[in-house]
């Protein structure tokens, strides 16, 4: 490259860079001057970066102490109510010998002075004994007062102290998106454990798999796991709305879930629990058969006259349905005025009833419908 196209190039650069900054001295003058005449910066600039005219100290502040500290008030109220339930389930003889005793454990929580407790069935179900730790780590014994195995409620009774009572709520006015605190054990070891989440729906059903559902359940994605059933699901308010039962971790289809728990709403476990501790026993009504559900998958198979209803593969002797004339090898159709179906099935259904009330059945009996009525008894134990 000749001398000549060298100092050609710093030429072109000297030129470009005067521009410039001839540019940016401009575009200043132009805003000192607008500042000058006007007292304050351009509009546009003003939004970005808003004016602080009233005190050099002022500052914008988020925060979100309102809730962590109803949060923490929640936790603090209804924390020393919660226990620990541990119970021992017996060994079996299996073909290799007796088998050892079986120590499982979940979550509870006082609902009375007295010394009740409301847990879930499946926590204390085939126990031969339980007890409970405090939240302060005492033990002490307790007994099983009564169980209802369709609403999975349990209520406890311990004759020593009682730390705390739980205040109750009123599980009818809750709305999705309402923030909740489920409190309890998970796993047994890590006691009083606090998750919080929020109502993620009201009025659910899960098929238990055992011909009946668990039916207007709460659904949460305050995290439940194994230990945390039977305890307080807690408002804001520190009063209690639910009893966490069961969490749903996939859907039989490969698919993994995360965040679905679920609830007893505690209207209900209130009205169950208070007629246990009245009778030792929640009253269902009572037929007296042992069934086999029917669905269109059984139908085929055995060719059956219907799609849905239950089979009747026993009537026990004095029963209503022996009373009522029901025999083995009937098909119930309906229960009053309801089809059995896919989302109608004959436990629930039976248990919109009460004991004492006659119900009109219809029967398939040979191949031909008929109506049966019947007496409802009452149901002691499940």
């Amino acid at each position: 490259m000749t001398l000549k196209k060298i100092l050609y190039i710093l030429l072109v650069l000297v030129v470009a860079g005067g521009s410039a900054l001839a540019g940016v001295a401009v575009g200043g003058f132009a805003v000192f001057r607008a500042v000058q005449q006007q007292g304050s910066l351009p509009a546009p600039i003003q939004e970005i970066l808003p004016a602080n005219n009233t005190s050099p100290n002022q500052t914008l502040v988020l925060n979100n102490t309102d809730i962590e500290t109803a949060i923490t008030q929640s936790v603090q109220k209804v924390g020393p109510a919660v226990v620990t339930v541990v119970g021992k389930i017996p060994g079996q003889m299996t073909f290799f010998g007796p088998t050892g005793d079986q120590t499982v454990s979940g979550s509870g929580f006082f609902i009375s002075n007295q010394g009740y407790i409301l847990t879930n069935n499946h926590v204390v179900e085939g126990t031969k004994e339980v007890s409970i730790i405090l939240s302060d780590g005492t033990e002490q014994k307790a007994t099983i007062v009564g169980t209802d195995l369709y609403s999975d409620i349990a209520v406890l009774k311990t004759d020593g102290s009682v730390p705390a009572v739980a205040a109750l709520g009123n599980s009818d006015k809750l709305d999705p998106g309402e923030s909740v605190i489920a409190i309890g054990s998970p796993l047994g070891n890590f006691k009083n454990t606090v998750t919080v989440g929020v109502v993620s729906a009201t009025g659910r059903s899960i098929d238990t798999g055992n011909g009946y559902q668990i039916e207007d359940l709460i659904q949460t994605d305050a995290a439940i796991n194994h230990g945390n059933s039977g305890g307080p699901l807690v408002n804001l308010a520190g009063e209690v709305i639910g009893i966490n039962t069961l969490v749903v971790r996939n859907s039989g289809m490969g698919d993994v879930a995360e965040g679905l728990g679920f609830a007893i709403p505690v209207n209900t476990a209130q009205a169950i629990a208070g007629q246990i501790i009245q009778k030792g026993y929640f009253a269902r009504p009572y037929m007296g058969i042992k069934f086999q559900p029917i669905n269109p998958g059984i139908a085929a198979r055995y060719k059956l006259p219907v799609q849905w209803g239950v089979y009747v593969m026993e009537v026990v002797n004095g029963s209503p349905a022996s009373e009522a004339g029901l025999k083995q090898g009937d098909i119930i159709t309906k229960v009053g005025d309801v089809t059995l179906d896919e989302t109608h099935s004959y436990v629930n259904t039976l248990f919109t009833f009460n004991p004492g009330d006659q119900v009109n059945l219809t029967v398939m009996r040979d191949g031909k419908e008929m109506q049966v009525q019947i007496t409802l008894g009452e149901a002691q134990h499940t």
